[in-house]
This record gives structure tokens, sequence and C-alpha cells, in this order.
């Protein structure tokens, strides 16, 4: 057995359908298209409703909006969150915490644009935080623990 010997099965390949080739070849004349009617006659563009107003000038503009106003869309910035009662059962007092830490330990899947630190839960013990964004109330809690929260990329 040879390369040149391998061939497809028989009908595995099927002939393309020839149309519009004579009446005896079974998709002569109309060649498909039926009888009459605008699609018989010439191919309309996708889109046309038969000259109701098409669904893409129905919908409504949206003028005034751009990425960077509203923050959406590709300059929206989306941080890995955790918020500090995590922090506090999962790491030791005085231990320095990193996103890379973050990564490592479970608590975030990915890093995204940035770890940002909330202040959901309570805290007691000294940790040294650094993060690219904290809220206000999660700031207060770690400093109030006498621990030190440090911004990464300011």
């Amino acid at each position: 057995m040879d390369l040149s010997d391998l061939r497809p099965n028989p009908k595995a390949r099927k002939s393309r359908k020839r149309v519009g080739r004579g009446i005896s070849a079974g998709q002569g004349k109309t060649a498909g298209r039926g009888e009459k009617g605008q699609r018989h006659r010439y191919s309309i563009p996708p889109g046309f409703e038969g000259g109701q107003t098409p669904l893409y000038r129905r919908l409504p503009t949206r003028r005034g909006m751009s990425n960077a106003a509203h923050n959406i869309g590709i300059f929206r910035t989306e941080f890995a969150v955790v918020n500090v009662g995590a922090l506090s059962e999962r790491f030791e007092a005085d231990e320095e915490i990193t996103p890379e830490r973050l990564l490592e330990s479970g608590l975030i899947g990915k890093l995204l644009d940035g770890v940002k630190i909330l202040g959901d839960g309570e805290i007691d013990k000294p940790l040294k935080v650094r993060a690219h964004a904290f809220s206000a109330s999660a700031r207060a809690k770690i400093e109030a623990a006498n621990g030190s929260v440090e911004v990464i990329g300011e």
C-alpha cells in the first residue's frame, strides 16, 4: 500500500449541484428559485425587510457615549477583589501580602488589571498589604488593626 493508493470512499465526496443547465438536468429553467417574485428575479441585500424599516435602523442610536467618559468597554479597569475578612483568616500577623501571594494562596483566580481590597469582614491582626486599590473602609480597618497599606502603581 502506498500514499498514492489512498482514495476517499465511493460517494463520500459529493459533487456540487450545477443549476440552470437545461430542463433535463432537473434544476433547469428557474434553477431552484421558484416562479415569479422578488427573490426569483435578483438578489436582495441582507437585512432587507420588504420595505419595512429594518431592525438596524429601528434600534435607537447611542449618542454621547464614549468608552473613556463612561468607563465601559476597552477602557474599563477590572479588579480582582478580596475582602479584609478573607485576609485575616488566611494570613498570619505581620505578614506582607502582595498580589502574587494572593494568587498563590488561591484568594484570587487572576490578577486582571490589579487587586482591590474591600472592607467586608473583620480584621484582628496587623498585616502589611500591598495592592492596586483599597476601599475607604478596608484602609480604615487595616490601619485600625495596626497594619500598613501601600498602593501599587501610583
